[in-house]
C-alpha cells in the first residue's frame, strides 16, 4: 500500500510517502524553493517523493492531507456568528486559504495528468492536530501512551490531547482558537523585536541571558484550569478577528498578535533591530519559564488522568526543546518520543499515519529513530558538478576523509558537511551540517559573525556519540533530533565551551552508529584523536533554508568563510 502525506497550504508545506506503513521519503518544499516556510502547494517535494520512491501518482492509494476544512464546522460557525458585525481579517484569510484546500484535486491533475475525479477519490482528509497526535504516537516505539499536539493553531484547533494504543487514538479534549500557547509566545516574541515566522525560538535562545523577574505579570496573561487546560485574558491580545494569517504570498505572515494591556503592563516594545536591553532578557526569561510551567501544567494533569508513563508531544511548541528537557525530570512520565518534524512539516507524515494505522487499522510498523528522508547525491554525480563549475576537490575514502576533516577542525577550521540523505525537519543532524571543534572558545562567535551571520546570543548544538551521553550531561535519554536541552556536566563546561550555553546547557543530538554510521564515525575519530566525542554541529545554511543540493552547498561555502566544504567523499579547501 502506498499513501502520500501532504501538508499544503499552510506554513512549512511537506511531503512524504510510505510504502506498507514505512517511511521512504519525506521532504519540505521549502528545501526546493528557498524560500523558509514555503507555505504554498508542495509541487516540488511531492515530484521529488515520487521520484524517489520509484512510483507515480496513479499508483498511490491514498493522499492524505493534513487539513480537514469540515472540523469543529459548528464551533466555528459560532464563532463567524458573535463576530458578524466585527472587522473579521482572520475569517476572511482562512475562507481563501479554505478555497485553496478545496483545489487540490486540480494542482494534482496538472502535476500528474490523471483527472481530478480519479484523484479525489483517493483523498483523505485528516484534522491538523490529529495529524500532529499521529505523527509523534505512531512513530513512536510506545505501545501505549499519553499524546499531546500543542502549536499556534489548525483546524480551529490550539491544543489536543489524547491517548493511543496499538494502532488507534482517543482525543480526550481539545482547546479551540484563539486560546493558544503558541499565539503567547509568538505575541512577546513580535515584542521583543523578532517580527518574522518561525522567530520563537530567538525567545529562546535569548532567555538565559536575563532572570525571570516578570513571571508573575507573564503569568497574569494565561489562566491555568483545574482540568489540565488552559484560557487566556484577550485583553493582552490583538482582537481576534483582525489577526491576520496570511499564506497568499507562499511566505507565512502573521499580524501582530500583542494587544494594550501588553504595552500597558510591559511598556513600549523593542523595535526590529534595536539594541537588546537587560529588559527584553529578563521577559525572554520569563516568557521561557511560563511557557514551560504551561507544558508542564498540562502534562501534569494528563498523566495522572491517563495513569500512562510514555508521553508523545508534536506541534510547533515541541520545538520548545529547553521545556522539552525538563519534562520527565518534572513529571510522572518515564519516555519521551518527539518526532523530527514536530512542526508543520509533520503534518504530511502523519496524516498518512494516522489513514494507515487508524483509519484501515494496518499493524504499526517500526519506530522512526532516523531523519534522513531527503534528497542524496552520489560522489559520482558530486564529481560531475565540481567539474562543470571548474573547482577544485579530491575524493577521498572513508578513513582518509575522517583523518582530513579531523585535522581540519583541530587547526582549528569550520567545515561544511554534505553527506547522505537530508534531513526531515527543521534540525540539522549530520547530513547538512556546518562543524566546527567543540573545545574551541572562539568557534561560537566566528560561526556567527562571519559564517551563519545571526545574532550573537544563540547558541550551537552538541553533536555526542550516545554511549559517551551520561559523561557530558547531567540526564541520559535517547534525543536522536536534537529535541531537547540538558545541563551539561559542571566539570565539562571548560572542556567544551562552544557548545554551552550562557546558562550552562546544551542541546543535544544523541548520535546512533546504527542510525548515522558516518557521522557516528567522524565524531568518533575525533574522539580518538582529543578524548572528546562531541563536534559542534550547526545547520548548513546562511539565513535560507538548510542547503538541498551540492550546489547551494557550494555557494554557501564560497561565499562564506567556511575552511572546507566535503561534499560526501569530494573535499574542496581553500
Amino acid at each position: 500500500m502506498i499513501i502520500l502525506g501532504l501538508n499544503a497550504y499552510h506554513a512549512d508545506s511537506s511531503a512524504a510517502i510510505f510504502k506498507d506503513g514505512v517511511l521512504i521519503v519525506a521532504t519540505e518544499e521549502e528545501r526546493f524553493r528557498r524560500i523558509k516556510h514555503w507555505a504554498g502547494f508542495p509541487s516540488q517535494a511531492i515530484q521529488f517523493c515520487l521520484k524517489e520512491a520509484r512510483v507515480t501518482l496513479a499508483d498511490v492509494d491514498y493522499i492524505c492531507i493534513g487539513r480537514d476544512t469540515k472540523a469543529k464546522f459548528f464551533r466555528k460557525a459560532l464563532f463567524v456568528l458573535k463576530n458578524i458585525t466585527k472587522k473579521n481579517t482572520v475569517i476572511f484569510d482562512r475562507f481563501k486559504n479554505r478555497k485553496k484546500i478545496t483545489s487540490i484535486e486540480k494542482e494534482l491533475s496538472a502535476l500528474s495528468g490523471l483527472h481530478e475525479a480519479d484523484i479525489r477519490l483517493k483523498i483523505k482528509n485528516v484534522e491538523h492536530h490529529r495529524s500532529h497526535l499521529a505523527s509523534a504516537f505512531f512513530a513512536s516505539p510506545f505501545d501505549e501512551a499519553a499524546i499531546l499536539s500543542i502549536d499556534g493553531s489548525g483546524d480551529f484547533t490550539t491544543t489536543m490531547i489524547a491517548v493511543g494504543k496499538g494502532n488507534q487514538i482517543e482525543v480526550l479534549d481539545s482547546i479551540d482558537f484563539p486560546v493558544s500557547a503558541g499565539l503567547f509566545y509568538t505575541a512577546f516574541t513580535q515584542y521583543l523585536g523578532f517580527p518574522h515566522y518561525g522567530d520563537e525560538y530567538k525567545v529562546m535562545g535569548l532567555a538565559p541571558y536575563g532572570n525571570p523577574i516578570y513571571v508573575e505579570q507573564v503569568r497574569k496573561v494565561l489562566q491555568f484550569k483545574p482540568n489540565g487546560l488552559f484560557g487566556w485574558d484577550a485583553d493582552y491580545f490583538a482582537n481576534t478577528t483582525e489577526i491576520k494569517l496570511d499564506y497568499s504570498t507562499n511566505v507565512p505572515e502573521i499580524s501582530a498578535l500583542y494587544g494594550k494591556k501588553i504595552l500597558e503592563v510591559f511598556g513600549k516594545p523593542r523595535d526590529h533591530g534595536e539594541e537588546l536591553a537587560q529588559k527584553h532578557k529578563d521577559l525572554a526569561a520569563s516568557v521561557q519559564k511560563v511557557c514551560e510551567e504551561l507544558i508542564l501544567h498540562i502534562l501534569n494533569h494528563l498523566q495522572k488522568r491517563t495513569g500512562l508513563k510514555n508521553i508523545c508531544i508534536a506541534g510547533g511548541v515541541a520545538q520548545n526543546s529547553v521545556a522539552n528537557g525538563k519534562i520527565l525530570e518534572n513529571t510522572a512520565f518515564e519516555n519521551l518520543y518527539i518526532p523530527s518534524a514536530g512542526h508543520d512539516a509533520g503534518i504530511s507524515m502523519g496524516s498518512a499515519l494516522y489513514v494507515y494505522n487508524h483509519l484501515l487499522k494496518q499493524k504499526r510498523t517500526p519506530a522512526v529513530y532516523s531523519a534522513y528522508t531527503g534528497s542524496k547525491f552520489s560522489n559520482e554525480e558530486i564529481e560531475v558538478f565540481l567539474q562543470k563549475r571548474n573547482i577544485k576537490y579530491v575524493r577521498f575514502e572513508d578513513e582518509q576523509l575522517y583523518e582530513k576533516v579531523v585535522n581540519k577542525l583541530i587547526e582549528p577550521g569550520v567545515v561544511g558537511w554534505f553527506s547522505g540523505r537530508a534531513e526531515f525537519g527543521p534540525r540539522a543532524l549530520g547530513a547538512r551540517s556546518i562543524l566546527a571543534d567543540p573545545r574551541n572558545p572562539k568557534a561560537k562567535e566566528l560561526l556567527n559573525s562571519k559564517i551563519k551571520r545571526r545574532e550573537s546570543f544563540r547558541p550551537f548544538a552538541p553533536s555526542i556519540l550516545k554511549e559517551y551521553t551520561g559523561d557530558y550531561f547531567e540526564r541520559i535519554e535517547d534525543v536522536p533530533f536534537m529535541e531537547k536541552v540538558f545541563p551539561i556536566r559542571k566539570e565539562k563546561r571548560e572542556i567544551i565551551p562552544a557548545v554551552t550555553h550562557v546558562d550552562g546547557t546544551g542541546r543535544l543530538q544523541t548520535v546512533m552508529k546504527e542510525v548515522s554510521p558516518k557521522y557516528h564515525a567522524l565524531i568518533d575519530k575525533f574522539r580518538e584523536r582529543t578524548g572528546v566525542p562531541i563536534l559542534l554541529n550547526t545547520s548548513f545554511n546562511e539565513n535560507e533554508p538548510i542547503v538541498n543540493t551540492p550546489a547551494e552547498a557550494l555557494d554557501c561555502f564560497l561565499r562564506t568563510q567556511m575552511d572546507m566544504l566535503v561534499l560526501e567523499n569530494c573535499v574542496i579547501e581553500r
